[in-house]
């Protein structure tokens, strides 16, 4: 063999364990993006390096992104009231649905790493894909004649997975509704005192007793800061007994005693409040944190954002701040401090912060005013022990693709549905933060009337 092609072999050589030992070190770090096929969409971005939690066999097939998708949508989809179960399209009468569009899997709609195909939510099959199954529709519902399957979709229309808000029987028990209705208010959240009455709440461990300033037990070696304490005075925690160990002090495999840590995880908070924090994992502001990858930060994010906060990691604090836990902050402060989109910056010249301005300085009821929680945490009924409770919902996502869903867990609270919809549809107003009427108008109600007139007449003949 001649000397060049022994120093090609070498070069050869060099490049592949040089190429391997690259490879190899993105597989055992956090930044695997050499690995991604393709571009993810927006709703998984956050946790593309976690691979394992959607491809958990890597030899697995589609049974297995089936499970993923599951194990994260699964109840999602169970609250919804799916139009399109799997069952509609796994009974062998159905087959010839299967053969045009086999719902069964998730990834037959949302496919990801398909930046090119890839639609809002996530969608990656045509916006006229209503056509394969229900191109005579118009037969049996004739005011749809001459409307276009790509509109199907178009807010205050129809939602593949669920069409609760949009029914026929819903839209015509709220006709003629007032753009505001007399008495707009949010559902109140449900008091301390019910939280505590529930078995999943500590009460050995958090005994219910109003604690004093002086009571304060953080050990010798932290220095006890009085704007701190005072904090913590402020808050439902000291009037409910819950003291600075209660979060602070953490217990450790192979030491008797519990060690102080001075900046705790989500995970504490989790022990009262196991609702809000499953939210909060679930959402995109916690979701990686669920994943065991490093915490979500603005920097991070695909919308704009201010880039004084680019660099902070997102946890309950951030929201909440320590030791304060100010939920009045958190329903807006806390937001705008890191939100810079349109639709965020245009919030303080609406009339929905008008209210809200009048609420916190105890000009206007409580529950009257509209803060940017009210709309993306929305009140949500749980139930322990057979018990009610409301809370707020933490997973600040949960409403927002498609957004009529908003519709009944926040717009008709205060607003009729008429009313709700065209503004949900107006894409420029949804920028604007509703400052103005909507300018668009969504034809649903009207087909309502028109049909309900109809059969009024031809009962009358």
């Amino acid at each position: 063999m001649s000397a060049r092609k022994h120093i090609y072999w070498i070069y050869w050589l060099l490049i592949t364990v040089g190429i391997a030992v690259y490879l190899t070190m993105q597989l055992l770090g956090e930044d695997k993006t050499v690995y991604l096929p393709g571009k993810t969409s927006h709703g998984h971005y956050q946790i593309e390096m976690a691979c394992a939690a959607c491809h958990s066999d890597p030899l697995g097939g589609g049974e297995v992104l089936q499970e993923a998708c599951m194990n994260c949508h699964g109840s999602e989809l169970e609250v919804a009231d799916d139009s399109h179960p799997k069952s509609k399209f796994t009974n062998p009468r159905n087959a010839d649905r299967v053969a045009k569009l086999d719902a069964r899997k998730c990834v037959t709609c949302h496919t990801e790493h398909k930046e090119e195909i890839t639609l809002a939510m996530g969608v990656t099959q045509p916006d006229d894909v209503c056509f394969k199954c229900h191109q005579d529709v118009a037969e049996n519902r004739p005011s749809h004649e001459g409307l276009e399957f790509p509109t199907c979709a178009t807010a205050g229309c129809h939602n593949f997975h669920d069409n609760r808000a949009l029914y026929e029987d819903f839209l015509s028990k709220h006709l003629g509704e007032p753009d505001v209705h007399a008495m707009a208010e949010v559902v109140p959240l449900s008091s301390v005192e019910v939280y505590q009455t529930i078995s999943s709440y500590p009460i050995e461990q958090f005994p219910i007793k109003p604690l004093k300033s002086n009571e304060a037990d953080q050990p010798i070696s932290v220095r006890k800061d009085p704007k701190i304490v005072q904090d913590w005075m402020d808050t439902a925690h000291s009037q409910s007994g819950v003291n600075c160990s209660a979060c602070h002090e953490q217990k450790t495999e192979g030491l008797d005693e519990p060690v102080w840590v001075d900046k705790p995880s989500h995970k504490v908070c989790s022990t009262c409040h196991t609702d809000q924090t499953k939210g909060f994992l679930s959402g995109k502001h916690g979701m990686r944190l669920e994943q065991n990858l490093t915490p979500m930060t603005p920097g991070k994010a695909r919308l704009d954002m201010k880039r004084t906060a680019h660099g902070d990691e997102l946890s309950c604090v951030s929201c909440h701040s320590s030791h304060r836990f100010n939920t009045k902050d958190a329903a807006v402060e806390a937001c705008l401090s890191c939100h810079d989109d349109q639709h965020s910056n245009s919030y303080k010249d609406s009339k929905h912060f008008n209210l809200w301005h009048k609420e916190i300085r105890g000009q206007a009821a409580e529950n009257t005013g509209v803060s940017c929680a009210t709309c993306h945490m929305p009140r949500k009924e749980v139930k322990h022990d057979g018990m009610k409770i409301i809370i707020a919902e933490h997973n600040q996502n949960d409403n927002l693709r498609p957004n009529e869903k908003m519709l009944r867990s926040v717009c008709m609270q205060c607003h009729g549905l008429g009313f709700s919809i065209d503004a949900l549809a107006d894409r420029e107003l949804v920028e604007k933060n509703f400052s103005e009427k909507p300018d668009v108008h969504i034809e649903s109600l009207d087909m309502v009337k028109k049909r309900l007139g109809l059969k009024k007449d031809v009962d009358g003949m």
